[in-house]
Formats: structure tokens, C-alpha cells, sequence
């Protein structure tokens, strides 16, 4: 399973959500980029841009090892359209896995709202450069402002479901653990949603 979407669009809650109730190896590409920051240090945006390339490269990597778990598997972070395809086929190819996307969405004004409270969260590993959204990829940002656009999507093959981080949250997640429950994911620690069965399927 795939989380990802633009930055500050709700991925990491969601992601939480997703690993608890299914009993989910969940591996963060900012997990791997804070480790890497603690170890080479901070720079710039542009440093902070080449760890997050770092930090996708080791997580594909290392996700074939992690696909051998009796666990599902679920990777997140701000996958990038047009270039992530390749390496993501090539882990489901060797797995012999099916994978399902989750795209987080939510407002610019929510996004940059959040991205502001991150810059001056004491907790949030100052190498991400919160502060600077305007250095994150532009086909991610774009996905968030439009909930209707599939830009966000990598293209490979699956289920494609769609988070709206802005909207009511138990109903979103009724309709999420619907859905993936119905492609075949056996919920472990049940968190009952509300009575609802819309499809967000894509």
C-alpha cells in the first residue's frame, strides 16, 4: 500500500491509522531523511532536496526485504509522478505484490497553514525546511489544490483512493477502511467506522 500526496496533506496521521488496523510494516521516506540529516547534518533546500532523493532511493532499496514480512506493507511519502514509477514496478514485479494507492489531499491554505506550525514545531527536524514549500515538486503541490485531479496518482496499476484531509474525518476513514478492506486487507485492530459504504475508488 502506497500513502502519499503533497507535503503537509495528512500522510503521516493517516499512515499511522493504516499500520495500526491492519498490522502494517510501515516504512516513511522522512523517517530515513531525519536519519540521514542526524548524520550528515542540515543545509540548505537544495540539501534537503538531495536527502529526500537519498531517502526514496534507500527505502526502494530495502522495501524487497520488508515485502518479505507476513505483514502488508505500506510505504509513504511524497511519491513524484513521472519519476517513481520505475523503481515501485520493479519492487512489485520482484514481490509478486499488488499494491493500492492512497492519495492525501487538502487545500493549499490548509497545507501552508500546517507547513507554518511544522517550521516552529520543536518536535519537526528543522532539515526539512518547512518553512519553503515553494521547493517541493510541483505536480505534488498541485495535487493538493485540486482533489479532482489525478496528477497525484503514480501511474501503476491497483486501486487508487483518495484522502481528503480537509473533510470530516470518521466518514473519510469509513470509506477508506471500506474500500480496502474489500480489496482484501484483514483489519487487525478494529476501529469502527461509521455506517457508510461510498466508493472513493478512482
Amino acid at each position: 500500500m502506497l500513502i502519499t500526496g503533497a507535503p503537509a496533506s495528512g500522510k503521516s496521521e493517516l499512515a499511522g491509522r493504516l499500520a495500526a488496523r491492519y498490522r502494517a510494516v510501515c516504512c516513511s521516506k522522512d523517517s530515513i531523511k531525519e536519519i540521514l540529516l542526524d548524520t550528515l547534518g542540515s543545509g540548505d533546500a537544495g540539501w534537503s532536496r538531495r536527502l529526500s532523493n537519498a531517502s526514496f532511493s534507500v527505502l526502494f532499496e530495502f522495501a524487497p526485504l520488508l515485502c518479505r514480512a507476513e505483514r502488508p506493507l505500506l510505504l509513504e511519502g511524497n511519491f513524484r509522478p513521472g519519476e517513481h514509477e520505475r523503481p515501485l514496478a520493479a519492487l512489485l514485479s520482484a514481490a509478486g505484490a499488488q499494491l493500492a494507492q492512497v492519495l492525501c489531499m487538502a487545500t493549499h491554505a490548509t497545507r501552508a497553514g500546517r507547513l507554518a506550525a511544522r517550521a516552529h514545531d520543536p518536535r519537526r527536524h528543522p532539515g526539512h525546511h518547512d518553512a519553503h514549500p515553494g521547493t517541493q515538486p510541483a505536480a505534488q503541490v498541485r495535487c493538493a489544490a485540486d482533489a479532482g485531479s489525478e496528477a497525484g496518482f503514480l501511474q501503476l496499476s491497483g486501486p487508487r483512493l483518495a484522502f481528503d484531509s480537509d473533510a470530516p474525518r470518521a466518514p473519510q476513514l469509513a470509506i477508506l477502511y471500506t474500500r480496502l478492506d474489500a480489496w482484501g486487507l484483514a483489519c487487525i485492530n478494529i476501529d469502527p467506522p461509521p455506517a457508510t459504504h461510498a466508493s472513493i475508488e478512482r
